[in-house]
């Protein structure tokens, strides 16, 4: 009965959303900027896990390939080469500020937006009145239940992005490829499916694995060379800039030790992103060097509390010592979160610490468990410069605490 009323309260806040975010605010932004998405050919990209790396991989070629384009993701948005910081735990923006900064961008000469779209801002109508030609969904695995209450409500917000594009390109590979392609409006030669068993011209698919060794990774840049093929950009140039695509802040960001062993910092905070970045580390360790792979992290506060116990499986089945600590802890208690994490671990107990204080985790990673050859995976943060307590937003970067801890043993 509980949970029958949390959907009947799911349901009717959609409304309230259209209403409050998307025509008051949606339309009040379109027309003090004088409607600006409407002069821009818009791209948004979407999915549980990868949104980020795709959305700015697409940029990458788009802008290698001479178009004059803009970018608006999780980690910053980008006119041009100016870049702009877009908030603390924000990928959508108010519908406000996305008018604003899309004004901006059509004053710049902009052609293209690459434009990054979660959930929350589907259902809360913040991208009410953005029309994409083109959208592009990476994957869908558990997250934000907490939300959308639902798997199924999850995917049909994921559904309601798709659906505001002429064309869209949908992962093939993904458990939900059926069930979402019975959720989108689009005529069937408007939905191209992409798979990792697609032939590729030979001079991306080099490229794709000269580059990416990761298998998430190659399935993000397999979404963007399809929806970069689909944008009229030749093989060549798509080949060229995938090639040269830069590493992202907070995605798999080496941290320089000048030690024997390497500290990388990584946004993984899914149950699937933890599973896939582990599984990428793991496969780095050199064979016969005794090297061990040690994993840092926590599960966010006043979130999905079904998928703690999952990470905290996932993280002591692949990673040989795990720390479970703080990750925006919010009004929750953090020893409460780490024990939903323990929860599932009847086995792996003796790889796994508890140090709630997050830099004490680190220092502990780096200082105590660290040896030769080994990995230290510190996630769930990545690019994010805060972390909250209680309900204040302090200042924080896990790279500027490895590297205040690495500065500490100089």
């Amino acid at each position: 009965m509980k949970t029958i009323w949390k959907i009947f309260l799911y349901k009717i806040k959609y409304p309230f959303h259209f209403i409050k975010t998307g025509v008051l605010k949606g339309l009040f932004g379109q027309i003090k900027y004088k409607f600006p998405a409407k002069n821009l050919k818009i791209i948004t990209i979407t999915g549980t896990d990868g949104k980020t790396t795709s959305s700015t991989m697409l940029y990458h070629i788009l802008k290698r390939a001479g178009k004059k384009t803009a970018l608006i993701s999780t980690v910053a948005a980008y006119i041009g080469a100016e870049k702009i910081e877009t908030g603390l735990h924000v990928t959508s923006p108010d519908p406000l500020a996305l008018h604003r900064l899309i004004r901006r961008m059509v004053d710049a000469n902009v052609e293209y937006l690459v434009l990054e779209v979660t959930s929350h801002g589907a259902y809360q109508s913040r991208i009410w009145g953005i029309n994409p030609i083109l959208a592009g969904l990476t994957n869908i695995s558990h997250e934000h239940l907490d939300y959308h209450l639902t798997p199924s409500e999850y995917l049909k917000a994921k559904a309601m992005i798709l659906n505001k594009a002429e064309k869209v390109i949908i992962n093939a590979d993904d458990n939900n490829h059926q069930v979402l392609k019975s959720n989108l409006r689009q005529s069937a030669d408007k939905v191209i499916s992409y798979s990792a068993t697609d032939k590729l011209p030979r001079v991306i698919s080099s490229s794709i694995k000269n580059r990416f060794s990761e298998k998430y990774n190659q399935m993000n840049a397999r979404l963007v060379t399809a929806l970069a093929t689909e944008l009229d950009i030749d093989k060549e140039k798509i080949a060229t800039a995938l090639q040269s695509f830069p590493d992202i802040v907070g995605r798999m960001q080496e941290v320089e030790t000048n030690k024997s062993f390497r500290v990388l910092v990584d946004f993984a905070h899914t149950p699937q992103a933890l599973k896939s970045a582990l599984t990428a580390l793991k496969s780095q360790l050199k064979r016969g060097s005794g090297g061990k792979l040690i994993a840092v992290y926590g599960a966010a506060g006043l979130r999905d509390q079904q998928k703690r116990p999952l990470m905290g499986e996932i993280g002591a089945q692949i990673a040989d010592s795990v720390i479970f600590t703080a990750e925006d802890p919010r009004t929750e208690d953090v020893w409460s979160i780490i024990r939903q994490l323990k929860e599932n671990l009847h086995q792996n107990l003796d790889k796994v610490s508890s140090i709630a204080d997050r830099k004490e985790a680190i220092s502990f990673a780096i200082n105590k468990l660290a040896k030769k050859n080994d990995i230290v995976a510190i996630l769930g943060k990545g690019h994010e410069q805060s972390m909250c307590f209680g309900k204040t937003e302090h200042p924080w970067s896990d790279v500027k605490v490895v590297k205040e801890i690495l500065k500490q043993n100089k």
